[in-house]
This record gives structure tokens, sequence and C-alpha cells, in this order.
């Protein structure tokens, strides 16, 4: 019979002790990136079901009628992206950087423009025009980007990752929230890389964020910061009125504009849209529309080639210090109702417009004066024209709003449908 000393059987415990923690480490493990790759695979498909509505067997049925626009986004599966705990090579946070790189890079594409000018002569000349960058979306060629990226131009090519380009041609553009879908035809075999949406209403101030684009037309740039904000409400070039924005540290420079801002799962919760600064480049300050806007503005754009989003069925006239004055009024701001639509929803709610004319403008233009001043909708002070559109860029036909006018000096409230 061998015998053991204490000092031996104790060490014979400890590894016994070492070799299981590390087999309970490596199982763990791998359950979490299990349940966590479950966990994205359903945040993706709740994403798609905003977009196509629909079951898979409609999209199929789609499919076989020859109606591409109306199915849903064919799209890459959701991936997590694995982090090693044993790479002595790289920290976590780097580890995770170049896995969200190598997921996501192949899908983000060169955007450059074509536009049309006019000589001394009136002669018409083509030039180039803007840059920047955008998303693939889906394997047919499907690509997001933003409307300031694309606007104006006769021609539209994408570069994708191999150095190859494509013509490429507008699908749908929305000015309210800056936001275009493009397309361009892969050829015959070609496997396209796709970003799949994140959630952004799940993004909490300090989570960090990645951005891909071309900045200064260098192809697939990445940058790393934090969301430093979340609800923003930020005019555009467009002077429009984009609630809800994403505010990220993240260098965006001149061409990122349209690229995807991603989670640190590859997932894209924002569309790089525009920065604040004085000198034209990062300064720090960068705004992303949220993926939330995305998901249903790009829903709208492949299906009909526009949003479309609920009106009040009335005239309205922005409202100003000078017509203030001329009618007497005790507000500066807000949108005149200067005529209701006979028949219309808004006449039902009990929307009342103008009785008196007045030239506005010009002696052809005419508006009437005396009605209703539309100074709240919903939760939003409409102040402004780009007030009134943001207040109305998420709802739709159908839908019933509270409106606050004001009447005789009094505020009243409507519940008007739209």
């Amino acid at each position: 019979m061998k015998l053991y000393s204490g000092s031996q059987v104790i060490k014979f415990c400890a590894l016994t002790a070492i070799v299981v923690w590390g087999i309970s480490a490596v199982t763990g493990g791998l359950a979490k990136n299990e349940a966590a790759a479950a966990k994205v695979e359903a945040e993706a498909d709740t994403v798609n079901e905003k977009i196509n509505p629909d079951s898979v067997d409609s999209s199929l049925e789609g499919r076989e009628q020859g109606n591409e626009l109306t199915v849903g986004l064919e799209q890459n599966p959701a991936v997590i992206i694995p982090v090693s705990t044993t790479s002595a090579n790289y920290t976590q946070d780097e580890q995770q950087n170049i896995g969200v790189y190598a997921a996501c890079n192949e899908a983000v594409v060169n955007i450059n423009t074509k536009v049309t000018s006019y000589d001394w002569f009136l002669e018409p000349y083509v030039q180039d025009g803007g840059s920047g960058s955008g998303s693939i979306i889906d394997k047919r060629g499907y690509i997001l980007t933003n409307v300031h990226v694309i606007q104006g131009a006769t021609k539209i090519y994408v570069s994708l990752f191999d150095g190859t380009q494509y013509e490429a041609e507008v699908v749908g553009q929305d000015l309210d929230s800056d936001l275009a879908v493009i397309k361009f035809m892969p050829p015959s075999g070609m496997e396209l890389k796709t970003i799949s949406f994140g959630d952004s209403t799940a993004l909490k101030v300090g989570q960090k964020v990645i951005a891909i684009g071309n900045p200064f037309g260098m192809e697939r740039t990445m940058t790393t910061g934090i969301v430093s904000g979340l609800g923003r409400p930020i005019q555009n070039s467009n002077n429009r009125i984009i609630r809800n924005m994403i505010q990220t540290d993240a260098s965006i420079n001149p061409g990122n504009s349209g690229g995807p801002l991603l989670d640190t799962n590859g997932r894209m919760i924002g569309i790089n849209t525009m920065i604040m600064s004085s000198s034209g480049s990062s300064s720090g300050v960068g705004f992303a529309v949220p993926s939330e806007t995305a998901v249903r503005v790009v829903a709208d754009l492949i299906k009909y080639g526009k949003v479309n989003r609920g009106t009040i069925a009335a005239r309205l006239v922005q409202n100003s210090r000078r017509i203030a004055q001329y009618a007497g009024l005790d507000i500066a701001t807000g949108m005149l109702v200067s005529e209701v639509t006979k028949g219309g929803n808004a006449e039902a709610a009990g929307l009342k417009g103008g009785t008196e004319a007045a030239y506005y403008g010009n002696r052809s233009s005419v508006i009437y004066l005396g009605g209703d001043i539309i100074t709240k909708i919903d939760d939003v002070d409409v102040k402004t024209l780009a007030d009134y559109y943001s207040a109305l860029e998420s709802k739709r036909p159908g839908d019933l709003i509270t409106v606050v006018v004001r009447r005789n000096r009094r505020d009243v409230s409507l519940r008007v449908t739209l």
C-alpha cells in the first residue's frame, strides 16, 4: 500500500479543484455565449418583424409573385461577437473592436456621386458631387444612407470592400429623417454581407459604440466612443428637426455620413448623420438617427418609395411677428390654420380656419386670418414648421392625436384623426 504525505494530498486536491474550475468556466462561458447569441437572434427577429410584419410564408409568396419590394429584408443570420479570455496579445476591449470590424466592415460601402452643373453659356456638364458612406441591409443590394449624401445626384456609385464599383439607383428618400435607400445589382453568385438592425430604444448613456465609414475618402475607417446623450432633437441641413437623435463622441468626419453606428455585437443602432463643429471636422459631438426610426422609414421606402405619414387636413401657415402684429394676435409662433378641408377629419374634430382674407408674400398668395393657431401636438411644442413636421414624423394615417390650439386668446385641446 502506497502512502502519501499531507503536503502531497493538499497539492492533489488543489490541482483537482483547478481542473474542475477550468472545466466549469469553459462550459459556463459557452452557455453564456449561447444565451447571448439567442438574445441577439431574438432581437433581430423582433426588428425584422417591424420591417416585415407578414409571416415567412407570405414573404415567400411575395417572391413567387416577383414583387421584391414588398417582402422583408434578406440578411445574414444575427451573430454574437466572440470575445476570448485567453488571448495574451489583445485586451478584451481590443478583441471586441477587432471582432465587430471583421464582422461588419465588408457591409459598409463608399458612396460617390456625380452632379450636373452649367457653364456660362448654360451648357450642362457633369462633375464630381459629394461622397459618404452606406450600409448594405439586404443581400439583393439595398443600401441605407443619408439623403444629403445623394441629394441632387445624377449618378450614384457604390464601392465595395474589394474595390469593385457599381452604379446605384434611388429607391426612396425621406427628408424628415434624412434617410434614403439606394440599390445596386450585385453580379450573379455574389454573396453580400449585410448589417442587421439593433434596438436603439435599449441604449444607455455611457454604452460603448463603434462607427465605421469613409471619412475623407479613406475607406472603412473605424472609430470608437460612447453614447454621450439620448433623445436629442437636432435640426438638419434640410431644416427638419429629427427627434431622439443619438449623441456620441465617436469621431465622425465628412465622409462618415450614412455609415453605421454599431453596438458591441455589430448591430446597427444608429445611422451617422451629422456633427456639431465650428471647424467642420469631428469635435467629439456627433449625431446618429436611431435604428428605431430607420426600421420604420426603410420599410416604407422599400415598399412605397416614400414614407406614408399622417397629416392634418388643413392649409397651415407659419406664424410670425409681422402676421401677429397685423392680425392682433397674442402670440407670434405656431402654425396658423388658414383653411380646413371640407368634410375632413380636422373639420370633424372642430379645427377652425380663418375668415379674413389677406395677401401673404405677394399679390397671388392669399391666406385667411382669424382661425386657430396650432401650438402643440401631443407632447411636442409647435413653434415652427420644422416643429410641426417633427411632431408628425412618426405618425401614420388614421392615428388619433391631441392638438392644442390658440383660439380667442385661450388654449383649446382637440382630438384629431390624421
